[in-house]
């Protein structure tokens, strides 16, 4: 499977214990297969690294955007990975997710209408290599330097999200 990885650096040996602990499928280093994905993390001077994932005999787990991954997502944002794989594919969680989990909890909105509003705008998928296993079958095989996206590109791009955002938000009865 062909990978890329968006930062700052080139990253020839990748490592599973940096970064963020709380991201979306707990820590490990993340990719996507999506280019267009990856190249909406350029900033000034950014490099893509591009990947090759050797699967063989690797214990991967693959989320569809459903109430299991939005679970998983709330659980791992709150340092509480609960998952034994050596990669984990799926959507990106849009920003909304933590705040759509309080709402829930609060009980001013039924899960189903919840779902309804995580499900807004494209979705791009990241997989997560969580294990030294999986880390020594991804092969690096180059890298090159970007640009930053077109600002006007990404404005209509959040400008599209809150139109249908407001769609949906008119459907969702909330619970007195």
């Amino acid at each position: 499977m062909k990978l890329y990885h968006t930062g700052r650096i080139e990253i020839r040996e990748p490592d599973v214990h940096h970064g963020r602990r709380n991201a979306d499928f707990g820590p490990g280093f993340y990719l996507t297969p999506d280019l267009d994905f990856a190249m909406r993390w350029v900033k000034a001077e950014s490099i893509i690294n591009e990947y090759e994932l050797d699967e063989t005999g690797l214990t991967i787990y693959r989320f569809q955007r459903n109430e299991e991954w939005f679970h998983y997502i709330f659980n791992n944002r709150n340092y509480q990975d609960g998952l034994d794989a050596d990669v984990i594919i799926g959507p990106i969680a849009n920003d909304i997710i933590f705040e759509t989990y309080g709402i829930i909890s609060s009980g001013y909105l039924k899960t189903e209408d919840a779902m309804k509003l995580l499900l807004i705008g494209p979705e791009f998928t990241q997989v997560a290599i969580k294990s030294e296993k999986a880390i020594s079958q991804l092969r690096w095989l180059g890298s090159q330097k970007v640009d930053r996206l077109d600002a006007s590109q990404r404005q209509s791009e959040r400008e599209a999200y809150s139109r249908e955002l407001e769609k949906v938000l008119q459907t969702i009865n909330i619970d007195d």
